[in-house]
């Protein structure tokens, strides 16, 4: 539910941009929808109320959320001003890099690395195996920002756009799932454990 809601700005961004540039008219005031600078626009202010409304709710947002509202902002912001899409072709890699700066200095600050943080709740998992995750992790947003740049700058506009919103989550997705055999075996254990616990109780 959390990663649908964190994708929303990125689904209106995309849809905007999708659309032929039209003028809107609401209560007299006459503003350009459609193509990429006003796609900027939509995914600003949509950042802005979807992690705002979080925020309200939760009283929080963790630091993977507050990461990409900034960077959206800062690069959002210049893009709109400047009329220049080389602002947002920077969002993904850096966002991409700083995560996997905040995975590595994990391994020496702390008593978790990231990924344990995130998954610990649901897997127990050995430390060795959270160590060896987490190293993964910082290759795979170290590759995943540098693909990003390749592709903003050197492939079409829409193959960029297109990249960005399900580029990312189809590839984000698949390395997940190819994990799973790692943690398979720490699931089944924690299932069993349950189920044991439940039967106990019900005795």
């Amino acid at each position: 539910m959390k990663q649908f809601i964190d994708y929303i700005p990125l689904l209106v961004f995309f849809s905007i941009w999708a659309m032929d540039e039209r003028v809107v008219s609401i209560a007299g005031y006459e503003r350009s929808v459609g193509g990429i600078f006003s796609a900027a626009e939509f995914l600003l202010v949509a950042s802005i109320l979807v992690y705002g409304t979080m925020f309200l709710v939760q009283r929080r947002l963790d630091k993977f959320q507050w990461i990409t509202l900034i960077a959206v902002v800062l690069f959002c912001t210049p893009t709109i001003i400047f009329r220049n899409t080389d602002f947002l072709k920077w969002k993904a890699p850096i966002v991409n890099w700083i995560f996997a700066s905040i995975f590595l200095a994990s391994r020496f600050f702390g008593d978790k690395p990231a990924i344990e943080h995130m998954m610990g709740h649901a897997v127990k998992a050995p430390k060795e195996l959270w160590q060896r995750l987490n190293t993964i992790w910082i290759y795979y947003f170290v590759a995943l920002g540098t693909i990003n740049l390749i592709v903003a700058f050197t492939l079409s506009e829409a193959l960029w756009i297109q990249f960005k919103v399900f580029g990312n989550l189809i590839l984000t997705f698949a390395f997940v799932i190819g994990q799973m055999p790692l943690l398979a075996k720490y699931m089944e254990v924690e299932e069993e454990e349950s189920s044991e616990s439940t039967g106990e109780d019900s005795v």
